[in-house]
């Protein structure tokens, strides 16, 4: 009988790192704060929670079958992957370095919403002068509230003149 290797929540952890967005290619789920939790039982089960970004976000299948993929890839036997909406996600979670990878892709980042107001449609409203990722400027023109997906907007920098998006703060 062939025997069944063990992984730790660590390992799981670094094989989630190497599942990218399929929507931002240079994040993985964990730095985007998609890969939630990691628990491996005494019998070596793996259970993966992931929580998407926002209720209806179309990349959730692709990941969760890239998250199954990965496991199977790199030996994991016995897993299940759940999707979590006990919490809502948050840019917040996001790591800095997947801040930084965003505006190097040419992508404006999202700010902390500690200070944000609660009321999602109403934030919506607010203008707000977001810096542009390739030249730093704060000469930036809202141009549509929703970007190549609901959780981008799409901006203008006067100064580079460069069309960018904007992740949006969740």
């Amino acid at each position: 009988m062939p025997t069944i290797q063990l992984h730790t929540e660590e390992q799981i952890w670094d094989f989630l790192k190497e599942v990218t967005d399929p929507e931002i290619p240079v994040l993985n789920i964990v730095e985007m704060g998609i890969a939630r939790k990691v628990e491996v039982d005494e019998d070596g089960k793996v259970l993966v929670k992931i929580t998407p970004t926002y209720s209806g976000c179309p990349a959730m299948n692709a990941i969760e079958k890239l998250v199954n993929e990965k496991l199977k890839e790199r030996g994991v036997a016995d897993f299940s992957v759940k999707l979590d909406f006990a919490e809502t996600w948050t840019t917040d979670w996001m790591t800095d370095e997947a801040k930084v990878k965003l505006k190097d892709y040419g992508i404006a980042p999202p700010e902390k919403t500690e200070d944000e107001d609660d009321d999602f449609l109403k934030s919506l409203s607010n203008t707000k002068i977001v810096p542009c990722p390739y030249c730093d400027s704060f000469e930036t023109e809202l141009v549509s509230q929703f970007g190549s997906t609901a959780c981008k907007s799409q901006y203008y920098c006067n100064e580079c003149e460069q069309p960018f998006e904007h992740f949006k703060c969740i």
